[in-house]
């Protein structure tokens, strides 16, 4: 039922975790993929093979978004490729630790660049095309973090409120043009982001023991929701967040 069937999307840190699960579902949905990422080659090179092994396209982009010019390269490249977008999932993100009055300039602003800044810039250089183009659909992940606050990541946290934010302001301007602009909000989600911690097994029952569903989201589950926000199904729905969670965080 749920189909992306000859339509294009974009989705920023493609190589792994949520970003690769969304492309290969995309795939799957009938969508054509552009997967920017920022070093591992590796594994983007393994993410395309998976959008190819469902008879569709990979484009990869290698860039750090969290440079306004990367971001309009990234937009060209795309347009070059396919002759439009339809969609645009931005997903590229970093976790760090850092503690409150001892946590260090360049921490804080790493992670803003890339966690906000970066969403701003794609955003940024897609709007103007969608405006020209009758449309098209934002897609940017947040955090149970950015609505409930996190101790010891508050720099993670505030990246991640300001994607709500952005999201919910870019959703009432562009809504006359029909470029619909929402959030997903995971919570804990067994990726490559989480490993260190989730490798320690009494913070990973601790993390487990306080969720209702009593188990931690896959990367798949969270494409889910982005899928759904990307197809038709969702053509009433902007300025919204699905909380992906198992109940963690209930707003």
């Amino acid at each position: 039922m749920i189909s992306l069937k000859d339509t294009i999307a974009v989705i920023t840190g493609g190589s792994r975790g949520i970003g690769a699960a969304t492309a290969t579902l995309f795939a799957q949905a009938g969508a054509d993929v552009v997967i920017n990422y920022k070093e591992n080659e590796e594994k983007a090179n393994a993410v395309a093979d998976s959008v190819q092994h469902y008879g569709r396209n990979a484009l990869l982009f290698r860039g750090d978004i969290a440079r306004q010019e990367t971001a309009h390269r990234l937009v060209d490249a795309a347009l070059k490729e396919y002759n439009r977008i339809d969609i645009v999932v931005n997903n590229a993100g970093i976790w760090t630790f850092g503690r409150a009055g001892e946590m260090n300039g360049t921490i804080w602003k790493d992670t803003i660049d890339t966690n906000l800044t970066g969403v701003f810039n794609v955003c940024n250089a897609v709007i103007p095309y969608f405006k020209e183009n009758d449309g098209g659909k934002i897609i940017n992940i947040s955090s149970t973090a950015g609505q409930r606050g996190e101790a010891f990541h508050s720099h993670y946290a505030a990246s991640k409120a300001g994607i709500l934010g952005l999201t919910k302001s870019l959703a009432a301007e562009l809504g006359e043009y029909n470029i619909l602009v929402n959030a997903v909000a995971p919570g804990w989600v067994d990726t490559e982001l989480n490993k260190e911690v989730f490798s320690d097994k009494a913070f990973f029952d601790r993390a487990v023991e306080s969720i209702p569903l009593k188990k931690v989201a896959t990367a798949e589950d969270v494409a889910g929701s982005v899928l759904f926000l990307a197809s038709d199904l969702a053509n009433h729905v902007t300025g919204a967040t699905i909380n992906v969670n198992g109940g963690g965080v209930l707003v």
